[in-house]
């Protein structure tokens, strides 16, 4: 990455509109002919691209080899706080003091319920999400029978965030019925020892790729907004193509009293969209994956942001922060001409 960030510091002097919508359209035809993203050079050179320019080529993208499926999904806070990491975006961590509700592993009842609801409302996926940096031996027992109940009583695809595990703790949960493993990545290695001292980044990409091995597809993204570059923003999207992630969920940091982040001053909207399709760029063909602050986004910018890229979504509440309501967020998919996978059955 020193290559790029030397090319960022010498692209510094480019106008706005350094590339046009010629280039741009060019570039995105290759990548559909290629079927593979665009070089270093190259993404940081869109950066420079008008937003509407940009946005329409990265739709041409997105149409050509990107699924039109749009993949759904929810999220239980399965273990809430007491998080010895210094992550400081984070509400969970035990260093600060955001007085969320704190919580031991939830019961396998609660689970179910919440798991029944998502499939009840159409949703595809149902993510477990624990706090801390792995969890106990008795954890994973515990998890493991809770996740072969709900794989006994729902259809539902089930996934799991459950911090740095072992390879053969991730083939127990495989073998129990998780399909998925995430692992955000959060930020750019350049970035990532500014905001968390307590891991590192290498064993976050220690635990995805253990994840490969035990079975399970990986899901891994970030948050923009928290005081990183566009430049590392487009570093953090290579390391996730490098590591062959597929689902990426992109979280647009909203503040939170207590955190060190508490007064970082909101992404404006066009920066949300700028990234988004320059990931569509980098990251051709895959789930580029509205998670927590999109609340907070206009409908307009919503809807932008379906059409160069976004063709993924958690629905419902996130960990620590609201949701979009679940039939406001179908309304717009199917607005945006997405397919809505089991969804489609409660609206044809």
């Amino acid at each position: 990455m020193n290559k790029m960030l030397n090319h960022v510091q010498s692209q510094a002097g480019l106008a706005e509109n350094a590339v046009s919508v010629n280039d741009l359209m060019k570039l995105a035809d290759r990548v559909i002919a290629t079927g593979e993203g665009v070089s270093e050079t190259e993404a940081i050179r869109l950066a420079e691209a008008s937003l509407d320019a940009l946005g329409n080529a990265a739709e041409r993208i997105t149409k050509a080899c990107a699924s039109r499926k749009f993949d759904t999904c929810s999220i239980i806070n399965g273990k809430s706080g007491r998080c010895p990491e210094d992550c400081k975006w984070c509400a969970q961590s035990a260093h600060y003091h955001s007085h969320i509700h704190e919580y031991p592993l939830v019961s396998s009842e609660k689970l179910i319920e919440a798991a029944k609801f998502s499939q009840d409302k159409g949703i595809g996926r149902f993510s477990i999400v624990t706090s801390g940096k792995r969890l106990k031996p008795d954890e994973v027992k515990t998890l493991c029978s809770s996740v072969r109940e709900l794989s006994a009583e729902t259809d539902i695809k089930l996934c799991l965030s459950a911090g740095l595990l072992s390879e053969d703790d991730l083939k127990a949960f495989r073998e129990a019925g998780i399909s998925r493993y995430h692992c955000n990545l959060e930020s750019a290695h350049s970035f990532f020892g500014r905001l968390c001292t307590t891991h590192t980044q290498e064993e976050k990409i220690s635990t995805l790729k253990a994840a490969v091995r035990a079975g399970l597809e990986i899901c891994s993204g970030g948050i923009i907004g928290m005081g990183e570059s566009l430049q590392q923003r487009i570093e953090l999207a290579f390391t996730l193509r490098e590591l062959g992630v597929k689902s990426v969920p992109v979280n647009i940091l909203s503040p939170i009293p207590g955190t060190p982040l508490e007064n970082q001053p909101l992404i404006p909207e066009e920066d949300v969209l700028r990234t988004i399709a320059i990931f569509r760029f980098i990251l051709p063909d895959a789930f580029l994956r509205f998670a927590g602050g999109r609340a907070r986004l206009s409908p307009q910018a919503t809807l932008e942001a379906y059409r160069i890229g976004i063709n993924a979504s958690i629905m419902g509440d996130m960990l620590t922060t609201a949701g979009a309501d679940i039939d406001s967020d179908m309304d717009r998919i199917r607005a945006a001409g997405y397919g809505l996978s089991t969804l489609e059955k409660m609206f044809n």
